[in-house]
């Protein structure tokens, strides 16, 4: 009886098995064909070109992040976007190129801004964009935006077109910049974690999470002062689009709660009585409004062409002229070759040797987008954009969202630099970190014994009590970095370390504030510090611009093809749609970038090795 009983559970279980194997061959088999259709199609062309037809519309709507670069290789984003592991990403500069050549271009008569994908933009890119489309503007061609839900940052970018549109269902809420972490030190303490903090900066706060269950006042200080100015600029560019005065906007984000009220708790009609908004449309209804201003068409509505595409459309390219090249440089900096959207500083330093051996070139644009990291890696960089401009050619730095600590370290060398208003800069300090873990372990059974023949022979093992030896030479490592820094920025900023040491200690700064403080040249955007590159140059009246970066193979411009159509079909696009007002996607993103200043930290090649780094990431 038993035996038939052992077999029944035996054959149970085998076709569960059996079942399970053939659902897993199945699922690989339909992904082989996908990707096999796709390897067929490219080896087949591209099919026929895509051409601009009469009266469309240039629909603008960005998916995810606006960046400057993609993150990480094709074959990687693609991979990661079709599993749904990273959120998709749409680049500043393709914006800002479509809007030049619709500018110029008859076929296009008007330009549709979506927001429903956007997850949020950052305040330089929002100035970056907000001249594009003023600059688009001056055509008289109309820009309307439409969007389902509008936080302040999507909205921000809605507001750069003539009308706003929100569908009457929708939401648009302007909540205000808030500066807002989480501290770790309790719990830490709970999981008897012993972290060993070295710092130089009264404002050198970036770590302070790990050693505080509160904010310090000075950070406190710091970031109230550089957050309300960032907050300013965005209710200036707002308002000045909008046509609202700027303090009306401020009543209008300080009375929102009385104001929706009023509305009976209808966002879209709070939107247009406060004149956040120009009308309440259905889709279907924005559809039949832009088929009657530019062209219908019967599959879609009206006549339209999507960014993606219309970069496509084949174009001479005049290239006759003198060069500018542009190199970015975005995310933490580390040390060795580092995939885009993080800053290596052999694979940067690659590209800065690149433009220096390039005869085409007569300028560079260091375009930096980066909170800082290694401070060694950022010494390297700097060293590399010296003879850059030891060969001859101008080196002018264009600072994006944040340029502050080690992005300011390979920023201050250059003939100019140029940031935005809203630019978060500064952050000059130094500090290096290593948690230890003894008492985690003791705490678990598990201890640690031996001996050294020297006194730091062992003493930066995680798993003991950091002696006192160490942490001396740790804090003569980390002031040691800091000196060198205010150093350099006296050296190039034409002051005295003193004066230096005034607006350094780790304090974070606006654009503006750093340019009244002598740390910025200039204001201005990404083209206007390319001008200045081409002004230093000599090459002023005609030049053209092209972008350093490394080679793709026809592998890696497979799969940046693939990684576009791989997105559509995981449906993290609708995802994102669902998502992308949802107040936990701020918390969500930022704890993950406490995270990494702690990995990044500890995981450093030397023991606590000195970093310039600083948590300052861009409200949105």
């Amino acid at each position: 009886m038993n035996d038939k009983k052992g077999n029944f559970l035996v054959r149970v279980w085998r076709g569960f098995w059996n079942g399970l194997t053939a659902f897993r061959i199945a699922v690989f088999n339909i992904l082989f064909l996908i990707v096999l259709a796709l390897v067929v199609r490219m080896l087949l062309g591209p099919g026929d070109a895509i051409t601009v037809e009469e009266d469309s519309t240039l629909v603008i709507a960005p998916k995810g992040l606006i960046v400057e670069q993609y993150t990480g290789s094709p074959s990687e984003r693609a991979l990661n976007e079709a599993l749904g592991q990273q959120l998709p990403e749409t680049r500043l500069r393709d914006i800002v190129r479509a809007l030049e050549l619709a500018a110029e271009d008859d076929d296009i008569t008007q330009v549709l801004i979506g927001t429903d994908r956007l997850l949020g933009v950052a305040p330089g890119t929002f100035t970056e964009l907000a001249a594009a489309f003023d600059k688009f503007r001056q055509t008289g061609k109309p820009v309307y935006a439409y969007g389902s839900s509008m936080g302040q940052s999507t909205y921000g970018l809605a507001s750069l077109a003539d009308e706003v549109w929100l569908n009457p269902d929708g939401t648009l809420m302007i909540e205000g910049y808030a500066y807002y972490r989480n501290y770790f030190r309790e719990g830490l303490e709970k999981l008897r974690v012993d972290v060993n903090l070295f710092r130089v900066g009264e404002f050198k706060s970036a770590m302070e999470p790990f050693i505080r269950d509160s904010m310090s006042e000075a950070d406190r200080a710091a970031a109230e002062y550089f957050i309300t100015g960032l907050w300013r600029e965005y209710l200036d560019i707002v308002a000045g689009h909008r046509g609202i005065p700027v303090e009306r906007l401020l009543e209008i984000t300080e009375d929102m709660v009385a104001l929706l009220e009023d509305a009976d708790g209808n966002p879209g009609e709070m939107a247009l009585e406060a004149g956040l908004a120009d009308r309440l449309l259905t889709r279907p209804a924005a559809r039949a409004e832009l088929a009657s201003t530019g062209a219908p068409d019967k599959e879609k509505g009206f006549r339209q062409i999507g960014m993606r595409s219309y970069l496509k459309v084949p174009r001479k390219l005049d290239l006759d002229g003198d060069r500018v090249g542009i190199i970015v440089a975005q995310g933490a900096i580390t040390e060795g070759d580092q995939p885009p959207g993080t800053i290596g500083s052999e694979s940067l330093s690659k590209l800065l040797r690149k433009a220096r051996r390039d005869d085409d070139l007569e300028a560079v644009v260091l375009r930096i987008d980066s909170g800082g990291g290694s401070a060694f890696a950022s010494e390297v960089i700097r060293q590399e954009m010296l003879a850059l401009k030891e060969s001859g050619k101008p080196v002018v730095v264009s600072m994006a969202n944040v340029a502050a600590s080690g992005g300011y370290w390979i920023a201050m060398g250059a003939d100019e630099v140029w940031a935005y208003p809203n630019t978060i800069t500064g952050s000059i300090g130094i500090f290096g970190f290593l948690p230890t873990f003894q008492d985690s372990l003791d705490a678990i059974g598990v201890h640690t014994d031996g001996f050294g023949v020297t006194p730091l022979a062992g003493a930066f093992r995680v798993d003991r009590e950091l002696p006192e030896s160490a942490r001396r030479v740790l804090q003569s490592v980390i002031e040691h970095g800091y000196e060198q820094f205010i150093e350099l920025v006296a050296e190039y900023r034409g002051k005295t370390t003193d004066e230096v040491d005034d607006i350094a200690q780790g304090r974070v700064w606006t654009g503006t504030q750093a340019r009244d403080r002598g740390l910025v040249d200039q204001l201005g955007t990404l083209e206007e510090a390319v001008a200045a590159a081409a002004r230093i140059a000599g090459i002023a009246e005609r030049y053209d611009t092209v972008y350093v970066a490394p080679s793709m193979s026809p592998f890696e411009r497979f799969f940046a093809d693939m990684g576009a159509r791989a997105l559509a079909w995981s449906g993290l696009e609708r995802a994102i749609s669902r998502a992308a007002w949802w107040p936990g996607n701020d918390l969500y993103r930022r704890m993950l970038g406490q995270f990494a200043e702690i990995e990044a930290a500890s995981s450093a090649r030397r023991p606590a090795e000195p970093m310039a780094h600083c948590l300052c990431e861009p409200p949105m």
